[in-house]
């Protein structure tokens, strides 16, 4: 039997997808210590040109060896935007695992609504059957019309039809499950779990608070990082007005007095290049202020799916309990009443077909309802930032 906590476990383990993202992270984090390391030395020799094959002239090696070194501060605002965006990494790879788990979740309600509906569809069929067979009975007795047992046909031939398009619906959603899997398309899934235990869990929702979401919404969390990534990246762009310095050992032997033979230096750029740097710092703000814009828009998203998302909750809530409390009962009540009334000759066969199509859509349209009541309660999930399917 095809459990829902189970599929979704299995698919955050096999997509993917999934495994893309963690690599992702993985290479985000190694970024760090590269931008905080160092230039690698430098070191150089030459030798005088008028030693060079020459017997008077003893030679007269150079050696030199320098380090460059940012100016204070630099490295270390590399470092805070490599490991921001490293932080921003790993809340996108919990947003993947977010959005399958979610995607697992919704096809495995219509992996169950496509398993109802043909029972109920094989139902309906057998229940058409019978009443084609008292429609004959009837009509051969001289007590029904001829149209009877034609209509029932007809009934009988729309029911098949269904049949036929339930199961290539419930191959397509295979398909699709499969597909998350990782595995053949046509590998044949367990049948989902019965009406009772699929039913449970359908008490009243409570309104998730708004900022335990935005505190747990890994999209949030990926676009504060960012911001932090940039504003890092402004202060790094601040600090190019500054110069970088050089570090320089010598050892000379051109000269002759061996007190002038070691020395140290130090170099530095002159940052002259104004415009360049200018045009680099209104970029870093530029990205700055774009971050900050879209983490407010996605904090603004959160706020509106947890609203809205409770509301469609309530809502499927209600429908269910409407169909379960009030709907289903009384078609089951008027297609009683119907075949009895048709079996008695008190009303017509169209009645009892009437109730046998009514009965058929209110026990889809509550199957439905239980389906999308678990879709509702997903998608709120998810804007929550909790595992549909993982949380139940």
């Amino acid at each position: 039997m095809l459990e829902r906590a189970p599929l979704v476990q299995l698919v955050l383990e096999r997509n993917p997808s999934i495994r893309a993202a963690r690599f992702a992270w993985r290479a985000a984090l190694e970024r760090y210590p590269q931008v905080t390391a160092l230039d690698d030395p430098m070191f150089g020799i030459g030798i005088a040109p008028r030693s060079i094959g020459s017997r008077n002239v003893d030679d007269a090696p150079k050696f030199d060896l320098s380090q460059k070194l940012p100016f204070p501060g630099k490295l270390r605002l590399r470092g805070q935007a490599a490991t921001a965006e490293a932080e921003a990494a790993s809340h996108d790879f919990a947003s993947v695992r977010l959005r399958l788990a979610t995607m697992t979740s919704l096809l495995f309600d219509d992996h169950y609504l496509a398993e109802r509906a043909l029972e109920i569809n094989a139902e309906h069929v057998a229940l058409l059957e019978e009443f084609k067979r008292i429609a004959t009975v009837r009509y051969e007795s001289g007590a029904g019309s001829q149209q009877d047992p034609i209509q029932a046909e007809v009934e009988l031939t729309h029911a098949l039809h269904r049949n036929l398009v339930l199961q290539t619906a419930q191959r397509v959603t295979a398909e699709q499950i499969n597909s998350l899997l990782h595995r053949p398309a046509t590998r044949r899934l367990p049948p989902p779990p019965p009406r009772t235990r699929a039913a449970r869990g359908t008490a009243g929702p409570e309104k998730p608070p708004t900022q335990q979401a935005l505190e747990d919404k890994p999209e949030v969390a990926a676009a504060a990082a960012r911001v932090a990534a940039e504003e890092a990246r402004v202060d790094l762009a601040w600090r190019e007005y500054f110069p970088d310095f050089t570090l320089v050992g010598s050892y000379n032997r051109v000269w002759q007095e061996h007190d002038l033979q070691p020395f140290v230096g130090l170099q530095f750029n002159v940052p002259l290049r104004l415009g360049r740097r200018k045009a680099a710092l209104e970029e870093a703000r530029a990205h700055l202020e774009r971050a900050r814009s879209e983490h407010t828009a996605i904090e603004d998203e959160v706020r509106f799916g947890v609203e809205s998302g409770h509301d469609r909750l309530v809502e499927a809530h209600h429908v269910l309990r409407l169909f379960g409390d009030r709907l289903l009962p009384a078609a089951r009540d008027q297609i009683a009443a119907a075949r009895s009334g048709f079996e008695t000759g008190r009303n017509s066969f169209l009645a009892l077909i009437d109730a046998e199509r009514n009965l058929r859509n209110v026990e889809l349209g509550y199957e439905e309802a239980l389906a999308d009541l678990s879709r509702r309660r997903a998608e709120l999930d998810q804007t929550v930032g909790r595992i549909p399917g993982l949380t139940w």
